[in-house]
């Protein structure tokens, strides 16, 4: 399997060879280095520990700074389910993708805050007209009667509350083109999460 770490930048277009316009989202995605190996063996299962992004030295704790030694100091560390086990300390960088792979991009979402049931969840509200007042955006009833709810609030009822900053996954985009010089992966449509977002593309 196919795997890199990467930070989103912005959104941008890029033109096809028809002239079409394709939305894509450009990924900074230098090299990961390879801290551990988790073999069946001795973790129970199968993976590959890798550290990304810059960070200072005096910012990492010391059983962090053991764990990393030669390698660097890393801000992020990720692991990534697979068969394959590159050697501690390899570099694993763009290259191992190719333009017109289709791939999953996982990232936390923006975060909204707290929202009404017209954000969150996308209900109509009431009528705009004929004597409605105050209530445009209210959710309306939430049950709680003595119907088949049986006095009660049921559980998983769709209410305002905190939304996004979430874990989101997108399947099936498509990487448009790729940089292997500054390590920008362009990346079709739009990917979870605000500039800076931290972001695992798999193949």
């Amino acid at each position: 399997m196919k795997f890199l770490l990467g930070e989103k930048l912005h959104m941008t277009q890029v033109f096809d060879d028809k002239g079409n316009v394709i939305p894509v989202t450009l990924v900074e995605a230098r090299p990961n280095v390879v801290l551990a190996v988790r073999t069946k063996e001795r973790d129970g299962y199968q993976a590959v520990q890798v550290g990304f992004g810059a960070r200072k030295e005096k910012n990492i704790r010391k059983p962090q700074r053991g764990h990393f030694k030669e390698l660097g100091a890393f801000q992020y560390v990720r692991e990534f389910r697979t068969e394959d086990a590159p050697e501690r300390g390899t570099a694993i960088d763009v290259t191992q993708f190719s333009e017109g792979d289709v791939v999953k991009v996982s990232g936390v979402s923006k975060s909204k805050g707290f929202q009404g049931v017209v954000k969150r969840h996308g209900f109509h509200g009431a009528p705009a007209s004929h004597g409605t007042k105050h209530a445009h955006r209210e959710p309306g009833s939430i049950g709680g009667g003595g119907g088949r709810a049986g006095g009660r609030v049921v559980k998983g009822m769709k209410m305002a509350g905190r939304m996004g900053g979430e874990r989101v996954s997108v399947r099936n985009v498509k990487i448009i083109k790729i940089d292997s010089e500054s390590g920008i992966v362009a990346i079709s449509g739009a990917v979870p999460g605000r500039r800076g977002t931290l972001l695992e593309i798999r193949g």
